[in-house]
């Protein structure tokens, strides 16, 4: 592309970070999103199913498939939640809190490599940028759509 724009900037980045942490995940036969998942259950409480999704920023279908897959790999297991009899809990076996402490190494050890080798103040300036993208979109300041438009 003859100008980087930032969609291409931030795409390209994360797909380079997902391919990275699914090369990584594939030695300890699993992938990033079984990763990402078992990082976002509490691993004292559990978590409620319904809570997971929004969470993880992820529709309930995709989290669904997940969710199976790592249940029947004995990673987690689903217990009723005793605050809400509807509800139920999600829970990391002893084989789940292993694989989320792996999770957990890899993902701090990308950002302690990133911190390495990128000053502070970028990295502050970076964050800036991403928020201020997240609320732009959040706010729907990108695409306004104009009633007057025909």
């Amino acid at each position: 592309m003859k100008d980087l724009t930032v969609d291409y900037a931030l795409r390209a980045t994360w797909q380079a970070v997902t391919k990275m942490y699914n090369e990584e995940a594939k030695n300890y036969e699993t992938t990033m999103a079984i990763g990402f998942t078992l990082l976002s259950i509490d691993p004292k409480t559990g978590t409620p199913s319904t809570a997971l999704g929004p969470k993880m920023g992820m529709e309930a279908t995709s989290l669904s498939r997940i969710i199976k897959s790592i249940e029947s790999k004995g990673l987690i297991e689903r217990k009723p939640n005793p605050d809400d009899g509807r509800g139920v809990l999600i829970h990391l076996t002893p084989l789940g809190l292993e694989k989320r402490k792996l999770s957990k190494d890899v993902v701090m050890r990308f950002n302690e490599v990133v911190r390495l080798n990128i000053p502070n103040e970028k990295l502050q300036h970076f964050f800036e940028v991403t928020d201020t993208i997240n609320k732009l979109i959040a706010e729907k300041k990108v695409y306004i759509k104009n009633s007057t438009t025909k």
